[in-house]
């Protein structure tokens, strides 16, 4: 099969240059998502339509959804805006992307609301569940990587610890934290403290560590994850030996979702061109997103911003820092090259319209640029 090509496109204006990523933008599960959405507000014009959180992590798409009258039942850490008892039976409740627990899923039919009807929860987030649910049936535990307040951690929690003792591990440090129980270099006490909110009912680390597979919230690093897996492969080689390793540990490498790979390997490509900052678009929560960011700091100065509003001028960009969750504001962010040379890229929760936007933005501190027109000619 020929290797796909991440190579960056390079749109030449003159007095600035963009390096623009092979894939960015809206996966499958995004556009399914939202489409499911506006399809279920024009078949129930008369009743009410709820969203259980947020469609996805993208300011702009979840206020055009609130502007037609959709409304959230929880904030996207789960804290409730809407009351329970303030739901009919005869309410319109759309699952989001990222799927729900089953505890909140079986309150819902408990209400008499239908669930699958408007459930847009990706395919590639139920691959990961399915996935889960066969390492419970192996009786291995399932080891997830994933930010624990996460919509979609949440659910995969819910869903793995139906059928398997289920933990969470957040990063490495998190994996290296729970290795130290698996040789026995921490005292089992402390797991209780160690690892609060994280863990299933019943969770014994002295017997359920033996045997572990690693899942993960499908926008995690891959790299990242593959990492956290292949350590505790390592820890299983090293106390049950090479030959018995299939036996306590299960090789699970597939479940992180095709747009995430796409935009992570496009982003390694932008990595290696010679640009002077980087812009990613994207929503402020978007995990995915933040990633990308990660892995642009590596090489360049990196603004994250969710909108063309966010480029106040050439002097004058207010960004988001993923790192301590808050918005900055850094002035002479363009340099003074000639031709200044940009990286562009988004989120899979980002509309490519926005992109566009940020790009005619950019172009606009730059008055002597040639024209789209004449440049998408070179194509």
């Amino acid at each position: 099969m020929r290797k796909q090509d991440f190579a960056p496109a390079r749109l030449d204006f003159g007095p600035v240059v963009f390096y623009i990523a092979r894939h960015f933008g809206f996966c499958y599960g995004v556009e399914n998502a939202i489409e499911i959405s506006y399809k279920a507000l024009e078949e129930n014009p008369d009743k009410n339509v709820f969203l259980l959180s947020q469609m996805i992590h993208n300011q702009e798409v979840n206020n055009d959804l609130q502007s037609r009258g959709i409304r959230f039942i929880m904030d996207t850490d789960g804290t409730q805006l809407i009351p329970w008892e303030n739901l009919k039976s005869n309410d319109v409740v759309i699952i989001p992307a990222f799927g729900t627990t089953i505890e909140i899923e079986h309150r819902l039919l408990d209400m008499g609301i239908e669930v699958q009807k408007y459930n847009t929860t990706c395919p590639f987030v139920e691959k990961v569940w399915n996935r889960a649910n066969k390492l419970g049936k192996d009786e291995y535990t399932v080891i997830i990587h994933g930010k624990p307040k996460h919509e979609e951690t949440r659910a995969t929690f819910s869903h793995s610890a139906e059928g398997a003792p289920s933990v969470i591990v957040k990063d490495m440090k998190d994996a290296i934290l729970l290795g130290d129980y698996v040789t026995g270099k921490k005292n089992l006490y402390d797991f209780e403290k160690d690892f609060a909110g994280k863990y299933s009912d019943g969770f014994d680390p002295s017997i359920h560590l033996q045997k572990v597979g690693v899942v993960n919230q499908t926008t995690m690093l891959a790299t990242e994850t593959q990492a956290i897996a292949d350590y505790f492969k390592n820890l299983m080689t090293e106390k049950y030996g090479a030959d018995q390793i299939k036996s306590h540990f299960a090789d699970t490498r597939d479940t992180l979702c095709y747009a995430t790979n796409d935009n992570q390997d496009a982003t390694y490509e932008l990595l290696k061109t010679d640009a002077d900052l980087a812009v990613v678009v994207g929503g402020y929560n978007s995990s995915n997103t933040s990633h990308i960011v990660e892995l642009c700091e590596r090489k360049f100065p990196t603004y994250f911003i969710n909108s063309d509003s966010e480029l106040k001028s050439n002097g004058e960009i207010h960004h988001f820092d993923y790192k301590v969750k808050k918005g900055v504001v850094s002035n002479d962010y363009i340099p003074s090259e000639n031709p200044v040379k940009i990286v562009l890229t988004s989120g899979a929760s980002c509309p490519d319209t926005l992109v566009d936007r940020v790009m005619l933005r950019l172009l606009e501190f730059f008055p002597s640029h040639r024209s789209v027109e004449e440049v998408l000619e070179d194509f």
